[in-house]
């Protein structure tokens, strides 16, 4: 592809020869001549000196310095260069196609509804009562227990589960070993102490456009019901508790903890490791950073850190004292030392 049509096709300013050959895109330290990369983080600016790349994706106003000897180094000017890089990926890689049709080792209940054009693979098992949309995939070993209701476009890698009544919406995708729908860690105690299990009654619902990546396990609810708003994204895993809801367009990030019946809002980042208490509710918009721990409600549009949490300017106040205690208590003990001097006297 040339240059050219790179820019035209991502809606970018170029700046540098429009003939220049692109095959490819890559990070800003690995790239080579004709692959495109980007700059989204002023941290890596002193790499546009030397990087071997073609090309860059960077934002309006930023000046791209290059080292006397380097190659000439083309500018796709773009309101966010991330977004704009993601977008050039998809023009260069092409994922697997899988073609309609079920294989013959694939077990389908006879009240099973399939989409026309779904793809389901080997050893994968849908139960009575399923309803699954058109153009779906079922890559292989995934189990789709009775009565649970998809969308379209949806795609279910390997050794993914979806539990009994659980709803999926329209472009929905599971990574390897994702479980929909799983029982809710209830148990109710007992008069001698043991504990009886309580009956995980509520379906997990995902609307559409939500991704679950490998191995995380959004759990059905006691009653009512678990829900992922529109958009969100779940990385791996993370354990949303029964009874939780997260909000439209919501990260949760690698190993996030949400107990059970926690309301997290629309907008919100929960960095790696964020962990909630249960019954809580976290505002539209708010940001928590890594291994920020939340034992209460959190006001939206705020960011905060620390365990227990607390603002984030508060929370590097509370860090900067932290690390001066050894000194303060060194200045302590001299005067300690100095007090007892003036008694003696």
């Amino acid at each position: 592809m040339k240059l050219k049509e790179l820019a035209e096709r991502l809606e970018c300013r170029l700046e540098g020869d429009p003939q220049t050959a692109i095959h490819g895109v890559a990070g800003i330290e690995q790239a080579g001549p004709g692959e495109v990369t980007f700059l989204a983080n002023r941290r890596y600016a002193p790499n546009l000196k030397t990087t071997l790349a073609s090309a860059v994706f960077v934002e309006d106003g930023v000046e791209v310095e290059r080292e006397p000897d380097a190659a000439a180094l083309a500018k796709l000017r773009t309101s966010n260069p991330y977004l704009s890089f993601a977008k050039a990926i998809e023009l260069f890689y092409e994922a697997p196609k899988y073609a309609p049709g079920i294989h013959a080792t694939a077990m389908i209940a006879k009240t099973a509804r399939i989409g026309a054009g779904t793809h389901v693979g080997p050893y994968c098992f849908v139960d009575e009562d399923v309803e699954i949309g058109r153009n779906a995939v079922l890559h292989s070993f995934v189990t789709i227990y009775r009565g649970a209701k998809i969308g379209a476009d949806f795609f279910s890698h390997a050794h993914a589960v979806v539990r009994e009544f659980c709803r999926i919406g329209d472009r929905v995708m599971l990574q390897n070993g994702v479980v929909i729908g799983g029982d809710g860690f209830g148990f109710a105690r007992q008069k001698d102490g043991a504990w009886h299990k309580m009956l995980q009654s509520g379906p997990t619902v995902l609307e559409d456009d939500v991704e679950v990546q490998s191995n995380s396990c959004i759990d059905r609810a006691t009653i009512g019901e678990t829900r992922i708003g529109r958009g969100a994204k779940i990385d791996d895993l993370v354990l949303v508790g029964h009874g939780s809801r997260v909000g439209a367009n919501t990260l949760l990030c690698g190993q996030v903890g949400l107990a059970g019946s926690t309301k997290v809002g629309n907008d919100c980042i929960l960095a790696g490791q964020v962990g909630s208490g249960g019954h809580i509710t976290i505002g539209d918009r708010t940001l928590l950073t890594a291994q920020s721990g939340i034992p209460h409600d959190l006001a939206g549009d705020k960011h905060y850190s620390g365990s227990p949490c607390v603002e984030h300017k508060q929370w590097l106040k509370n860090a900067a004292a932290l690390n001066r205690t050894p000194d303060l208590q060194k200045r302590i003990r001299e005067l300690e030392v100095e007090i007892e001097k003036l008694k003696s006297r």
